[in-house]
């Protein structure tokens, strides 16, 4: 979160005025500018989207703020993420035989062609 000192002081804001517009501590900003504690993943939304930056920009992910726009926006169930979720644990090898047997079993012979 070094970014977020960065992005706090273009817009002027001292960490107390900070902490005040999100309901937090001072001590919590400096712990998080100071990677000595990590907000919730809903906080640094809101911060991501007060700065009118991305979430990758807060957490040192990418060194450009420019927020990234998704081209399709796509609802995923509960069971779809937990499904994601477990393949990328996969190791290479076992996400290769997974698509396979994805491939395979979804496979429909009259409506797509190999």
């Amino acid at each position: 979160m070094k970014n977020l000192r960065i992005l706090r002081e273009e817009f002027g804001l001292s960490q107390q005025k900070l902490a005040d517009l999100f309901n937090l501590s001072q001590q919590s900003i400096y712990k998080y500018e100071n990677d000595l504690a990590e907000p919730d993943f809903q906080t640094v939304r809101q911060l991501a989207d007060y700065f009118h930056t991305s979430v990758d920009y807060l957490i040192d992910y990418t060194d450009n703020p420019a927020p990234t726009k998704a081209l399709v926006t796509i609802e995923y169930t509960s069971l779809e993420l937990k499904h994601l979720e477990l393949y990328r644990r996969l190791s290479p090898s076992l996400r290769k035989n997974l698509d396979e047997i994805l491939t395979e079993i979804t496979y429909d012979k009259d409506t797509v062609s190999r």
